[in-house]
């Protein structure tokens, strides 16, 4: 007996945005926009230069991997300081906005808003928890 072939077809393998060029095409390529401009305007259409220009203005972030210095401080400053309660020293302030900074490829200018500091910590404990997790 002959077998037989599967009818399952492959998925596509979709490619991760860069920024949002990427997933504006993608929507437009899903809703059918994009054939149609095509149809309309031709095969240069000017869709490629605008969408490298969103992912250029617009790009999504892609943290930089921790130096061991910087992996070493967060650790000890997460140990010391497990809940993030009460004041924090303005050393340690500047340090945590300078490894956020560099990380998260970012120029926040270290504060005083509580809420601004929380989220930086926060950003830079999730960092740190998918180096303990590998």
């Amino acid at each position: 007996m002959a077998k037989r072939k599967s009818t399952k077809k492959a998925k596509p393998v979709v490619k991760q945005s860069e920024g949002l060029g990427d997933t504006v095409e993608k929507v437009l390529e899903a809703t059918g926009i994009a054939k149609v401009a095509k149809f309309i305007l031709g095969d240069d259409c000017g869709c490629d230069e605008r969408k490298a220009l969103l992912n250029k203005m617009y790009p999504y972030q892609k943290p930089n991997c921790l130096v061991e210095p910087e992996y070493k401080y967060l650790v000890k400053y997460f140990k010391k300081y497990p809940e993030h309660k009460g004041t924090l020293r303005a050393t340690d302030v500047r340090e945590l906005y300078s490894i956020y900074n560099r990380v998260m490829n970012q120029k926040k200018v270290p504060s005083n808003c509580p809420s601004c500091v929380r989220n930086v910590i926060n950003t830079l404990k999730s960092v740190v928890k998918t180096y303990e997790d590998e």
